[in-house]
């Protein structure tokens, strides 16, 4: 049986006509920036987690910069992010100018360790950045209390968590500005690229849809220096019909997790992910010490597999200048060096999810 590892056909099936029509009205009005489409997914998108403001952008990279952008983070300044993450994170901080200054995960949930963010905080440290990591929500409550303990700004990086919740409040609604991607294969996933902010800061909103469109909101007019960053309407039209299925297909993931977590608990050496009903489990992470040695196992019994991440962004060449020496965040090392994404996608078959289970399970048998 073959179980690739995301495979988007169930959802896209699903959807179909409505996609098609949705698209085709974007094609008969032959508006295609910034027109009503975006305007509605934008407006869909706040209401739907829980904000006030919604501004699409072209991608989850640009909706990082601009938030730290939007709340003056440059130069001098420091900003706080897990060194377990997606080097995005990172780099969103390094492109304004700011010093990156990470803290290890959490061995038990592999999100930001929050027991060390107040150690991290020095004279010019000007914000937290949670990313809220393979579906699952940090802890908000601790983080937004250390923030507003010390004056920090938050900027949620929700990417891997569309509709996920911490104390039933959505995630990327905490944040003073707070960034997501649209990657076709997120929770809530475009064709292609796309981004979003969301605030409930109106002058922060304001600024935004300046900044992404040249710094400029009369056309030719340019009182700020902005950038090129704009969801396009046939993006934001799939979004809006997809919109209204995520609780459904987040539900779906839910019910393939928890079958994993069932069947493999107590299976070799597996370390499963926390079980969470707030999660929407964008991925499905196990750890195990044979992890190339199960992954290949799989590979030959035609099922995919993916590391995320394998070379955590401290030990990336991007980041040399930096001097980071291997050993200095050892939990997010550990992490790299033992994490296993299993296939995870609505649509998912019961019998296919079995058939991974029972697959792994004949790989530990040996062991």
């Amino acid at each position: 049986m073959s179980v690739p590892f995301c495979s988007l056909k169930y959802a896209h099936d699903q959807i179909k006509y409505e996609a098609e029509k949705a698209m085709e009205g974007v094609y008969r009005r032959g508006q295609f920036i910034l027109g009503t489409e975006l305007e509605a997914f934008e407006h869909e998108l706040a209401t739907y987690g829980g904000t006030q403001y919604c501004i699409g952008v072209a991608n989850g990279l640009d909706a990082l910069y601009l938030s730290l952008h939007l709340l003056g983070i440059g130069p001098g300044d420091e900003v706080i992010v897990p060194a377990h993450t997606y080097i995005a994170s990172w780099l969103a901080i390094t492109r304004t100018g700011a010093k990156v200054v990470p803290v290890d995960a959490n061995s038990g949930n592999m999100l930001m360790d929050t027991s060390l963010v107040t150690a991290a905080i020095t004279g010019n440290t000007k914000a937290i950045m949670p990313v809220h990591l393979y579906g699952a929500a940090c802890d908000m409550s601790q983080l937004t209390a250390i923030a507003k303990e010390n004056n920090l700004y938050i900027v949620e990086d929700n990417a891997q968590a569309h509709g996920a919740t911490w104390k039933e409040k959505k995630t990327g609604s905490f944040g003073d500005c707070n960034a997501t991607s649209f990657y076709p294969t997120k929770n809530l996933g475009a064709l292609g690229d796309g981004g979003a902010i969301t605030t409930d800061s109106k002058a922060l909103a304001e600024s935004a849809f300046s900044l992404r469109n040249y710094g400029s909101t009369d056309r030719f007019t340019n009182p700020v220096v902005g950038i090129n960053s704009r969801l396009d309407e046939l993006q934001a039209a799939v979004l809006r019909v997809k919109l209204k299925y995520l609780d459904e297909w987040n539900e779906l993931r839910r019910v393939i997790a928890q079958s994993y977590l069932k069947q493999l608990k107590g299976v070799g050496d597996i370390i499963l992910p926390t079980a969470s009903y707030a999660s929407v489990y964008h991925l499905f992470v196990i750890r195990t010490q044979y992890r190339e040695e199960l992954r290949s196992f799989l590979f030959q019994k035609g099922i995919g597999t993916t590391v995320h991440y394998p070379i955590p962004p401290h030990l990336q060449g991007a980041y040399d200048s930096m001097s980071f020496k291997k050993g200095v965040f050892p939990v997010s090392e550990k992490l790299a060096e033992s994490v296993l994404s299993l296939p995870m996608w609505p649509g998912l078959e019961e019998e296919q999810v079995n058939w991974v289970v029972k697959q792994i399970k004949k790989f530990f048998e040996g062991k």
